[in-house]
């Protein structure tokens, strides 16, 4: 195991094409749940220059205006400009209405025991979840830090602080580790685009990037950049507008960016635009809650928690510890801690975190939210799989 190294993770604005296409898929997720909590829906996202791609199939007793949607998200996420703007981008759709069947008309907090058993998964797969002691939120320092950046960037165009700031940005944090642990701020990278009315010069950006982004994220952070970081704020000197204009987006691109930026392994498959009866979304949540609570029960300094499911289970046929050797006991032991406090049954999943109504108690915006800055870890959000409430429970084992 290396203990010491560099590592940097990614983030992404709201604006970024491939975050714009998370948000619209999981804006339409929210829109059907909250007047349907029993619906079934799967939605996808492509986008480029003035021309927006939805492909969805859904289940469902609601009447959902899919296009509507995905405009209000566009315009929500600052795209008001004459190449890309949410009145005359062209949205086409592929939709496909399934019948509606009496297996998806449970209720499961309802469920027996029993009746959970015979809840199956659909799909098959193997995730991950994560969690060390490098910061607060027991989330790796260069994700956090880079989720961070990225916040302050979209905040300070929101509010005008930097008034010529278009949506599409990208930031990046290096942390050099000494015995696996962060000793210093390696690198920190920012990459905005501005307004085509503006003319910015390139020092001009940076100067206010500086000043309005870099040192305020960093301002109570226990390591910041000092003399030797090297900074890099718009590299390939000033791009203007970006946005899908320039690239292209799509759903699910960003699976690094949603979890653990790379520090930890993590699935291919995409989060967004799935409704939480699908096991490839919210097995990762249930991982982090296992790897979380592991961590702050002291039993590790990192966990990461590998559950595999196969299509025709109703649990995991496989659930996998790996402490990189900072448990207290034996990653078995570990994982047999798990096992016994854990229900990691589909339908469990779903009624331990209520993920069905989470949308209709956050007024229709629940899940759009965790499609940008991050699935996990986040601070900003009362999410169910962030909780510490195993803790007790594990420390008596």
């Amino acid at each position: 195991m290396k203990t010491d190294f560099i590592f940097t993770s990614e983030s992404a604005t709201g604006g970024h094409p491939d975050k714009l296409c998370d948000q619209i898929s999981d804006a339409i997720v929210d829109r059907f749940l909250d007047h349907d909590p029993l619906a079934k829906i799967r939605a996808e996202c492509a986008v480029s220059t003035a021309v927006l791609f939805l492909a969805a199939r859904f289940a469902s007793s609601a009447t959902v205006d899919i296009a509507q949607v995905a405009r209000k998200v566009i315009k929500k996420a600052g795209y008001e400009h004459e190449d890309f703007n949410s009145t005359t981008c062209s949205i086409l759709t592929s939709l496909k209405e399934l019948p509606l069947s009496d297996s998806r008309c449970f209720d499961e907090r309802d469920l027996s025991d029993q009746e959970m058993d015979r809840i199956h998964v659909k799909q098959q797969g193997t995730f991950f979840g994560y969690a060390c002691r490098q910061t607060p939120s027991l989330m790796p320092m260069p994700i956090m830090l880079a989720h961070k950046l990225a916040m302050r960037i979209d905040s300070v165009r929101q509010q005008k602080l930097i008034p010529y700031l278009a949506p599409d940005g990208k930031t990046q944090v290096g942390i050099e580790y000494r015995d696996r642990k962060p000793a210093r701020i390696y690198s920190v990278g920012v990459a905005v685009t501005q307004l085509r009315s503006s003319m910015q010069t390139a020092r001009k950006i940076s100067d206010d990037i500086r000043q309005a982004v870099i040192e305020p994220v960093f301002k109570d952070e226990p390591l910041r950049p000092d003399e030797e970081t090297k900074l890099f704020i718009n590299p390939e000197g000033v791009t203007m507008l970006g946005g899908p204009s320039v690239h292209s987006g799509l759903t699910g691109r960003k699976n690094g960016v949603d979890t653990y930026g790379e520090y930890s392994r993590y699935s291919g498959s995409a989060l967004s635009g799935k409704d939480p009866m699908r096991i490839d979304r919210v097995g990762v949540y249930a991982a982090r809650y296992a790897a979380k609570n592991i961590v702050a029960a002291h039993l590790a300094d990192e966990c990461e928690v590998q559950l595999t499911y196969s299509i025709g289970s109703s649990r995991p046929v496989s659930v996998q510890v790996d402490t990189f050797d900072t448990g207290k006991v034996s990653d078995r032991q570990i994982a047999d801690f798990i096992k016994k406090h854990f229900d990691f049954r589909l339908a469990a999943i779903v009624r331990e975190f209520d993920l069905r109504r989470l949308p209709g108690r956050m007024k229709g915006d629940f899940y759009r939210r965790l499609a940008v800055y991050g699935h996990v870890g986040r601070t900003d959000l009362d999410l169910p799989w962030e909780r510490i409430d195993k803790v007790s429970c594990l420390a008596s084992d």
